[in-house]
């Protein structure tokens, strides 16, 4: 599969590159990135022939989406595909410090999930961006405002759409249970799934991936090395942003010897491995500088036999039903 390859979501006009580029980096997600630098990584991926991006306003407050408007900006709009996040309003008051986040702000994001807030979060978006629209809204991380993301944020989205000012709806969280809660509540155009479907966590494919796959409605899966783990499996690892426990990097360690078997770098096999499912359209990929958005581009084209998949069926490291590219 070519990560440059283009798939529409669900039943809208909108297309994404199987591989997509996950801009939290370039707004100094646990270390700090230079606007240099964060310039190229956006242009090498560019020049790699990568269409889609995204981005929130969660991100470095508002630091991804500038860096990645002064860029995009002046690319031609039709040829790419950008999406961004609604649910944190960014409000005066900043720190030295932030969760996460190594470059400081002036800004504090704030859990919003109104009908005007979303509104206002996705004219100030635009703003950052520089652009005149956005191609996806996700409803981001509404895991303790499921009433007000159903009552507020999802019409206000619904509008936008309607209005033809966004092309998808979409909700990204990292669990799939309250995914399936909205999947059923609202007209849903897209998910963004992280870490929910990786070769160590398939709870995804209970039920989410299913339903899906029924109601039309195309993931994005993101996370895909749950925050290294699956990158780099050792010892202080981390695993959904927290030290991963040894039993985690043991199953991580035995998933790498699978693949080194097969000449396969561990990556590859992580990056590849959610597009087995016909759920997923795009796997969203993170990266920091032109040599990460590179690699991640090596990885998703590398080329895997089928031994290898069901190697990791016969030793028990993926259940025999689950399924694979």
């Amino acid at each position: 599969m070519k990560a440059t390859e283009r798939v529409r979501l669900g039943r809208t006009e909108v297309e994404v590159t199987r591989l997509g580029f996950g801009l939290a980096p370039i707004g100094g997600l646990f270390t700090a990135v230079s606007d240099e630098v964060a310039r190229a990584a956006v242009e090498t991926a560019w020049e790699l022939g990568l269409r889609y991006f995204d981005t929130a306003p969660l991100y470095g407050c508002g630091l991804s989406e500038r860096r990645a408007g002064a860029v995009l900006s002046g690319k031609p709009r039709e040829e790419f595909t950008l999406s961004t996040k609604v649910g944190r309003l960014l409000v005066p008051g900043g720190a030295d410090t932030q969760e996460f986040w190594a470059e400081s702000s002036n800004l504090t994001p704030v859990f919003d999930f109104s009908y005007a807030a979303v509104l206002r979060s996705h004219a100030e978006s635009l703003h950052r961006l520089g652009l005149d629209r956005i191609d996806i809204a996700h409803i981001h991380d509404p895991d303790d405002h499921f009433d007000e993301a159903v009552s507020g944020a999802y019409p206000a989205l619904a509008e936008l759409r309607a209005r033809g000012d966004i092309g998808a709806v979409s909700a990204g969280m990292n669990q799939a249970g309250m995914l399936v809660d909205l999947a059923r509540a609202g007209d849903f155009d897209c998910f963004m799934l992280a870490g929910r479907y990786t070769l160590l966590d398939r709870s995804g494919l209970a039920e989410l991936l299913p339903l899906c796959r029924e109601k039309g409605i195309s993931v994005l899966a993101a996370g895909v090395y749950n925050s290294g783990l699956l990158a780099d499996p050792k010892p202080g690892a981390h695993y959904d942003y927290a030290p991963a426990d040894q039993a985690l990097v043991e199953r991580a360690v035995a998933i790498r010897a699978v693949c080194e078997r097969h000449g396969v770098p561990l990556r590859a096999a992580a990056i590849q491995f959610p597009l087995g499912h016909p759920a997923v359209a795009s796997v969203v990929i993170g990266a920091r500088d032109p040599e990460q958005i590179t690699d991640n581009m090596q990885m998703f084209e590398w080329d895997i036999p089928g031994a290898l998949w069901a190697d990791l069926k016969k030793d028990g490291l993926l259940p025999e039903e689950v399924p694979t590219p």
